[in-house]
């Protein structure tokens, strides 16, 4: 019995089956960086490598283990245009005119790899995705005609695993805000691609704020509540969950337009930040053990202490700063400063210039991980 024991003992596990070479370079090539250009250029290799680099099994698992898609650029409206506006450095440098809509539809935002526009002449809204070149038109709710309107596009998927940023056939939802005439209280209508069909009119009693507009501004997604500017007023919260409207008042400082944005906190919580020269201010909303919320300022940084902006005597007259966006996935606010424009990420407070441009509107920040099969009409700067 013992001899038996010790035998069982010093019994060595079964060795692992021996990897195949596609298995190997799988995982090879499931470690590159997610940048644009990185599997478009495995995937030239040769015929081996593209069929592992387009197989989809392999792109859901690269998907999965980079997690968060790149920073691509930003689309703007532009002399009647939605133009696009790439942030990389050559090879991943998305040439601008392979992603420009070359539409005259209002821009409302970005998410998950689709870009979301009004067609005001058409009474639609229509989600596009850049990368493919797809796109879906869908008839708005007559009461929307009437008024100024926003909204957010945003993947359906909500299962355990999924990423997103390349979930191009996912089903997605669309929200639509806008300020009803006369009185220009707020007004929600939710859609599902998976039913094809808008819900019901969601309102809320939101004050009068005295200036109805809340088109353009860049909607921020934290959890499942979709956040809006609204005015000067505060700020729109649509629950996803809920399909409830309500409106958060803000604190003072948003009085001055472009100088504030919705961000989200370090803790994962609603944030804003607010631009006055010399200095930003970083809000978080905090709730009580009574469960009151309140404003609560957790940082101020002196714009002379970001690194890489231009030195302070260089930024001319006060009101030449504006706060132009800001990409969630990286936590970088985009910082007009008298004609250059600089992404700032919020919490290391370093910066990089981008381009310069005298021309100041809202931009909304395209985030997106593709593979080569999903970007054959593509040229990328390599």
């Amino acid at each position: 019995m013992t001899c038996r024991r010790r035998r069982r003992r010093g019994s060595l596990p079964a060795p692992p089956p021996p990897l195949e070479d596609d298995d190997i370079l799988r995982e090879v090539l499931l470690r590159i960086p997610p940048q644009p250009s990185s599997l478009p250029r495995a995937s030239a290799v040769c015929k081996r490598w593209r069929c592992a680099a387009v197989d989809p099994k392999f792109t859901a698992r690269f998907r999965a283990h980079h997690g968060k898609p790149p920073l691509l650029g930003f689309f703007q409206c532009r002399d009647d245009d939605i133009m696009f506006a790439p942030v990389l450095a050559a090879p991943d440098r998305v040439p601008p005119e392979r992603l420009d809509l070359h539409s005259e539809a209002h821009l409302l935002g970005c998410r998950h790899g689709r870009v979301l526009v009004f067609d005001v002449s058409r009474a639609e809204v229509l989600m596009c995705d850049p990368i493919t070149g797809e796109q879906r038109r869908v008839a708005i709710p007559p009461e929307f005609k009437t008024g100024h309107v926003n909204g957010a596009v945003l993947c359906a998927d909500r299962g355990q695993g999924h990423v997103h940023g390349g979930c191009r056939s996912s089903p997605f939802k669309v929200v639509l805000v806008f300020m009803r005439s006369p009185d220009h209280r707020p007004l929600a209508c939710f859609y599902s691609s998976e039913t094809d069909t808008w819900g019901h009119l969601i309102p809320t009693e939101a004050p009068h704020p005295g200036s109805a507009c809340c088109g353009g501004a860049q909607s921020i997604l934290i959890g499942n509540v979709l956040y809006w500017f609204y005015a000067i007023y505060g700020i729109l919260q649509f629950d996803l969950d809920r399909q409830s409207l309500d409106v958060i008042e803000a604190p003072l400082g948003m009085n001055v337009p472009r100088n504030h944005d919705i961000v989200q906190a370090e803790d994962g919580t609603l944030g804003l930040t607010i631009l006055s020269q010399p200095n930003i201010q970083m809000w978080q909303r905090k709730v009580n053990c009574q469960g009151v919320a309140t404003w609560v300022l957790w940082k101020t940084t002196e714009m002379h202490g970001i690194l890489g902006l231009s030195p302070p005597t260089e930024v001319v007259k006060r009101g030449a700063e504006l706060i132009l966006g800001y990409d969630q996935d990286a936590n970088e606010m985009l910082l007009h400063l008298d004609g250059t424009v600089y992404i700032v990420q919020l919490k290391s407070m370093q910066s990089r210039k981008l381009w310069e441009s005298d021309h100041v509107t809202a931009c909304h920040s395209f985030n997106s991980l593709y593979t080569p099969g999903d970007c054959s009409s593509l040229v990328l700067i390599l």
